[in-house]
C-alpha cells in the first residue's frame, strides 16, 4: 500500500492539479507552497459564504447557520474599524471556546487585522505581558477573562473592551462594550488587500527559557496548513481506494467529499483546534460543535445529538471516550475519525481505537504552533501499520536530521528535525535573536529527535527542548523553577515532566530548602498560584536535604533526576 501512495501523492501534486506544488521567494526564504492556495485566510472566510442556510457553529441550546455567521462578522469587523482597527492592528482573544471566539477571529484576520490568541489559563501577570508584548488595540474577552484583565487594566488605560457572555456582577463595567452592541453594529465588511506575508495570528508558545514567545502565523502559512490537511485525507483516500482496485478508485472520485461536523475539544489558542479543526471545517461547509469544557460523557452525547464526524484532541480524550460507561449505548456510527496532535499518540491507543470504534478511523497529526498547524499525518491502515509513527511530512516541507553539530546525519538515524515550507512562521513576535536561533536558513529547528524510514514516515524518538507536553499545553521547566525561587525557603530546584497515563506528562518538582528553613508542598503551590496558570504548578513535588547532582559545568543532572524519583513519594 505504499506504493499507492506513492502514486497518489505523486497524481495529487502534478502541474493543474489542486495539490501542485511551486517554489517562491518568500520572507526572505525560498520556500515551496501550493501554487493555487488562495492569497489569505480572508479569501477562505468570505469564500464560506455560499454554505448559506448549512449549520456551522453550535453551543448547547444556540446555533448559527453560515450566513447568521457571515453577518454577524461583518458586524464585528465593523465595530472593529469603528474603533480605529486597520490592517496589522492586533486584536488579542481572551476566552473560553465560546462560538464567540470564532466569529471574532473571522472579522479580525478578515480586515487585515492580527489576532492574538489569548492562553485561558493565564493569570492576570501573564495577560498583562502577552497584551504589552503584542501592543494590542482591543481586547475581546469572556467574563473570566474580563475579571483578571481588570486588576491589571491601569497598565492598558486606551485599550478599548468588549465584553463576552459576562456575568451579572461584570455587566455595566465602565470602559467595557457588551458584545450585543457589538453585535448590534451595522454589518460591513471592508475592502481590503491582504499580503500572503502578513500576519494573520500571533499566538504564543513556550520555549526553553524566559516568557512565552509570540509565534508570528502568516496568511500564507494558515492557508498552506489548510491545504496540507486536505491533501492528506484525499492523498491517503485515493491511495487506499487503489489497493482495492479500479472500480474503487472510480466510485471514490465520483463520491462528493462529506462536510466535516467536528467537536472542539481542545483550546482555540491553540493551532490543533483553530488551524487544524476550524479551518478545515469551515472550509468544507462544515459544523463546529463547542463545549463548555471537556467531559468525554457530554461528548459521546455530542457525538450521537450531532452527529460528529471529527474528534481531534490530546491522547487521553480518545482514551476516556472508548472507556466512558456510556460509550457501549451512545451511537458513534457517523464518527470517521478519531485521534489528534498535542502529545503523541500511544501506539496501544492506535489498536485499540480502530478495534472499539465502529467506523472511525484511528489519525495523528504531528506539528506545532511553529508551523501554522501540521507537519505530518496519518490515519487509517497507514497508522494501523505503523502506530509509533506520525507520518509523513506533507508536500510544502522539505525535511532533513541534524545532529547536535548540525550536521546532517545519515537516513534512518536519529536526529533533530528540521523543516522549511511555507506553513513555517514569520519569526518570533519582538525576538530577533530567537527567531534566528530556530529558523535558520529557512529551516525552522523543531527541537524534536525523529527517525525516518524508508518510506519516508517520521518517527518521534524524544524532544530535544527543555518542555512538559501537559494534554497539548506546553509548559517550561525554567519558568517554573523561575516562581518556585523567588520563595525565600528555596535554595535549589529542578522542574521536569513526569510520565502521566491521562494527561501525557504531569509537572514535577524537586526542592532542596535553604538552610535553616523548611518548605512544604502546599506552601509552595499555594505561592505558584500568584505566578503561574494552574497547569503549571507542580503536581508532584519532592523535598530533600542533599544538594541536588549536578556535571561538570555544574548545571543539574536533570535526567538523572527525572530518572530516580519515585512518583510514590512525592507530595
Amino acid at each position: 500500500m505504499y506504493k499507492e501512495l506513492d502514486a497518489a501523492w505523486t497524481e495529487l501534486t502534478q502541474p493543474g492539479q489542486m495539490f501542485e506544488v511551486d517554489t517562491v521567494d518568500a520572507l526572505g526564504r525560498t520556500i515551496k507552497t501550493f501554487k493555487h492556495a488562495p492569497a489569505s485566510l480572508r479569501d477562505i472566510w468570505l469564500l464560506t459564504a455560499a454554505h448559506g442556510d448549512k449549520d456551522h457553529l453550535v453551543y448547547q441550546d444556540e446555533r448559527w447557520t453560515y450566513t447568521e455567521a457571515h453577518n454577524e462578522v461583518a458586524a464585528i469587523a465593523a465595530w472593529l474599524t469603528a474603533q480605529g482597527i486597520g490592517q496589522h492592528d492586533r486584536v488579542a482573544i481572551a476566552m473560553r471556546n465560546y462560538p464567540e471566539w470564532m466569529l471574532a477571529y473571522w472579522a479580525i484576520i478578515s480586515i487585515g487585522a492580527v489576532a492574538v490568541g489569548m492562553n485561558a489559563w493565564w493569570v492576570p501577570d501573564e495577560m498583562k505581558y502577552g497584551l504589552e508584548d503584542s501592543d494590542v488595540k482591543v481586547l475581546i474577552a469572556d467574563g473570566e477573562r474580563l475579571e483578571r484583565f481588570l486588576q491589571v487594566r491601569d497598565a492598558f488605560p486606551d485599550m478599548k473592551v468588549a465584553g463576552v457572555r459576562l456575568p451579572e456582577a461584570l455587566q455595566g463595567t465602565v470602559g467595557v462594550t457588551p458584545w450585543s452592541d457589538v453585535k448590534a453594529t451595522t454589518p460591513n465588511m471592508p475592502d481590503v488587500t491582504i499580503a500572503p506575508d502578513d500576519d494573520a495570528c500571533i499566538f504564543y508558545t513556550s520555549g526553553t527559557t524566559g516568557r512565552p514567545k509570540g509565534a508570528q502565523l502568516t496568511h500564507r502559512g494558515c492557508v498552506n496548513n489548510i491545504m496540507n490537511i486536505a491533501f492528506s485525507a484525499q492523498c491517503q483516500g485515493l491511495a487506499l481506494a487503489m489497493v482495492e482496485g479500479e472500480a474503487a478508485v472510480t466510485e471514490l472520485q465520483a463520491t462528493e467529499p462529506a462536510a466535516m461536523t467536528a467537536l472542539v475539544a481542545t483550546p482555540l489558542f491553540h493551532v490543533t483546534a483553530n488551524n487544524c479543526v476550524a479551518h478545515a471545517a469551515t472550509v468544507s461547509g462544515g459544523k463546529l460543535v463547542h463545549m463548555y469544557r471537556w467531559d468525554a460523557g457530554e461528548a459521546l452525547r455530542l457525538i450521537e445529538a450531532e452527529k460528529i464526524t471529527h474528534l481531534s484532541g490530546v491522547p487521553v480524550m480518545s482514551r476516556e471516550i472508548i472507556a466512558h460507561p456510556d460509550f457501549a449505548t451512545t451511537d458513534t456510527s457517523t464518527m470517521v475519525s478519531i485521534g489528534g496532535g498535542g502529545a503523541q499518540l500511544q501506539p496501544d491507543l492506535v489498536g485499540k481505537l480502530d478495534t472499539t470504534m465502529e467506523n472511525a478511523r484511528p489519525s495523528t497529526g504531528y506539528g506545532m504552533t511553529e508551523t501554522c498547524g501540521i507537519i505530518t499525518s496519518v490515519g487509517a491502515d497507514y497508522f494501523v501499520d505503523k502506530p509509533a509513527s506520525a507520518g509523513r511530512a506533507m508536500p510544502v516541507f522539505e525535511t532533513k536530521c541534524i545532529d547536535a553539530n548540525g550536521d546532517e546525519v545519515k537516513p534512518g538515524e536519529a536526529g533533530e528535525l528540521c523543516v522549511r515550507g511555507a506553513p513555517v512562521i514569520k519569526g518570533y513576535l519582538n525576538r530577533e535573536e530567537a527567531t534566528a536561533e530556530a529558523i535558520q536558513d529557512g529551516w525552522l529547528r523543531t527541537g524534536d529527535i525523529v527517525k525516518i524510514d524508508e518510506d519516508g514516515f517520521i518517527f518521534i524518538v524524544d524532544r530535544a527542548k527543555d518542555m512538559v507536553l501537559r494534554g497539548g499545553e506546553n509548559v517550561f521547566c525554567s519558568e517554573v523553577e523561575s516562581a518556585i525561587f523567588e520563595h525565600d525557603a528555596v535554595a535549589e530546584c529542578v522542574v521536569f515532566g513526569v510520565p502521566d497515563d491521562r494527561l501525557g506528562e504531569e509537572v514535577g518538582a524537586v526542592i532542596v530548602p535553604a538552610t535553616g528553613k523548611t518548605v512544604s508542598a502546599e506552601e509552595l503551590r499555594a505561592f505558584c498560584k500568584e505566578k503561574l496558570a494552574a497547569y503549571k504548578i507542580p503536581r508532584y513535588i519532592w523535598t530533600q536535604a542533599e544538594n541536588l547532582p549536578r556535571n561538570a559545568s555544574g548545571k543539574f543532572l536533570k535526567k538523572e533526576l527525572r530518572t530516580t524519583m519515585d512518583v510514590k513519594l512525592a507530595s
